[in-house]
């Protein structure tokens, strides 16, 4: 049994090292936009880590939400994840194959957010174990399904309503971790129908801009230089948007590598706000 907690971000070797101890959960939560042509649950099913379960983003969301990837109710989160055979006493490593942490993020944060803190990234994902050539399985693995307790800490997510007040007051830093044209509006939205652009006031930082071109994590030392070029204050508080409410998490997973565990996310992100009329900008600010 994983007698301690884990940090934030393991690395492949640690991985390795303890890939079969007791109590110690390894879950494939690759997503990727219906743009890109990928099956998340297929490309599982043709190779993932030694004894991983397959997370689904999407069964893992509010079905009842017409927003992509909200959250779902304490028990319906409860429900999904005790039925993975993950309980309360369970340590939770995530990855997935976007080359970029950028879904592997957003469970991690599900999971914190919930109050289960006993989770970890794992650096590089699935592109760095095959790259070491490391072992892989096919096929589907199940369950035995236990018990977890969910409760939804409400500081960690924000409303539509929320973020709009953080904009005019600037009682926070509002950053959308979009691409740079999704941002300023000389690129198309992947969802038809929304408008590309941002929000009066927030702060562009594209979450491929948080690793290195082969998906790691940057140094904390790197991270604090990107964040302060990119003009956020890692000391001030911090909403994080995106498209749906993914990509945004690898921005709060590299606050809280840097000891920022106040930053919350607008779950609705662009595609609640584009598409509910809210005001729309474009341009680099």
């Amino acid at each position: 049994m994983i007698p301690f907690p884990l940090p934030p971000l393991v690395s492949t070797n640690w991985l390795a090292a303890h890939i079969t101890e007791p109590g110690l959960v390894i879950l494939d939560s690759s997503w990727y936009l219906p743009t890109t042509g990928r099956s998340a649950a297929e490309e599982f099913l043709v190779g993932h880590l030694p004894g991983a379960l397959f997370f689904d983003l999407d069964a893992a969301s509010d079905e009842a939400s017409p927003l992509p990837h909200m959250l779902p109710s304490e028990s319906a989160f409860a429900q999904y994840v005790g039925s993975l055979g993950i309980g309360d006493d369970a340590a939770v490593v995530v990855y997935d194959g976007s080359g970029g942490n950028m879904s592997a993020a957003r469970v991690w944060w599900m999971f914190r957010a919930f109050g289960h803190a006993n989770v970890a990234v794992l650096d590089g994902g699935l592109g760095k174990w095959r790259e070491e050539g490391r072992p892989v399985e096919a096929g589907e693995i199940r369950a035995t399904p236990r018990r977890l307790v969910a409760r939804l800490d409400a500081e960690l997510v924000r409303s539509r309503s929320q973020v709009s007040a953080a904009l005019l007051s600037g009682e926070a830093q509002v950053v959308d971790t979009r691409s740079a044209g999704r941002f300023q509006g000389t690129a198309p939205e992947p969802r038809a129908g929304l408008p590309s652009g941002h929000m009066p006031g927030a702060i562009n930082l594209p979450y491929t801009e948080l690793v290195h071109p082969d998906g790691t994590g940057w140094t904390l030392a790197e991270l604090r230089t990107r964040l302060a070029e990119a003009g956020v204050q890692v000391d001030r508080p911090v909403i994080a948007t995106c498209g749906s409410g993914t990509s945004a998490c690898t921005l709060l997973h590299a606050l809280f590598r840097l000891g920022q565990d106040h930053a919350a996310l607008y779950d609705g992100s662009w595609t609640e706000w584009a598409g509910t009329g809210m005001p729309v900008v474009k341009g680099e600010r």
